[in-house]
């Protein structure tokens, strides 16, 4: 398979905006799929070219089977999203996207393509530690879990055909990101980390924790809110990625 074939697997443009003179990455949450950034798209499709992956497992990609690791995963979308540096490149990743979206650009430095930004909300640093196990309770432990962090949509939560679905995309996803680490890498292009102030899955300073992960510029920034804080706060966060995307024009 040629990678303009893997494009079509893994990349999904929502509002196509090809002229932009920046692209935003949008890389998604354990369990997430391209669609929970559809939003995101239109909010922002006239300042940049949004494009969303689609892991393999979820959604139009449901029959294939998942990936349970993050270098892995990493590696097969590397490939596919460094056509997409013809112009600058914002990385915007939530929660597993997170350190997906720090894999990746890891991957492609050495490559000779930086992103102008990463985002990495909603996640600890890539060098701390916690001991989680979630990926190896039962059925209805996973739901439980789903559903203390409301990440999850309720009609999926309450349609139990549905449920059954996704619940092995879900649980490899939760492998891939509770095995992963701690590393001690860095990257070039800055990092701005954005959390939740009552998020159970990553403190304020396990966030702040990401400033030793680049050589260039930190920011953090902490909104009121849970795990998926995004989504009550999304304008607010949708302004803070709109002036990263401006800046990387005046910049790129």
């Amino acid at each position: 398979m040629t990678v303009a074939d893997d494009s079509d697997l893994w990349l999904r443009r929502f509002h196509p905006a090809p002229a932009s003179p920046v692209r935003l990455v949008c890389f998604p949450h354990a369990g997430g799929s391209a669609s929970f950034y559809f939003p995101v798209s239109a909010a922002l499709a006239s300042d940049s070219d949004v494009v969303t992956l689609q892991y393999p497992g979820r959604q139009d990609r449901r029959t294939e089977p998942s990936v349970d690791d993050i270098g892995v995963l990493a590696d097969r979308i590397a490939p596919v999203v460094a056509p997409l540096f013809d112009r600058p490149v914002v990385f915007f990743g939530h929660s597993m996207g997170a350190v997906v979206a720090f894999e990746v650009a890891r991957r492609l430095e050495s490559g000779g393509r930086t992103p102008a930004m990463l985002f990495a909300s909603g996640r600890r640093a890539p060098s701390t530690r916690r001991v989680e196990t979630v990926h190896q309770r039962d059925d209805d432990g996973l739901v439980a879990e789903m559903k203390a962090l409301s990440g999850t949509d309720a009609q999926v939560l309450g349609d139990e055909e549905l449920l059954r679905m996704v619940l092995p995309a879900i649980r490899s996803d939760y492998r891939a990101i509770e095995t992963y680490g701690p590393v001690e890498a860095t990257v070039g292009c800055p990092i701005t980390a954005l959390v939740g102030d009552d998020d159970p899955k990553a403190t304020p300073a396990e966030a702040d924790a990401w400033r030793a992960h680049t050589t260039a510029a930190f920011h953090i920034q902490v909104f009121r809110g849970g795990h998926f804080y995004l989504s009550p706060r999304a304008v607010e966060v949708i302004g803070v990625v709109r002036e990263a995307l401006r800046g990387a024009v005046a910049v790129g």
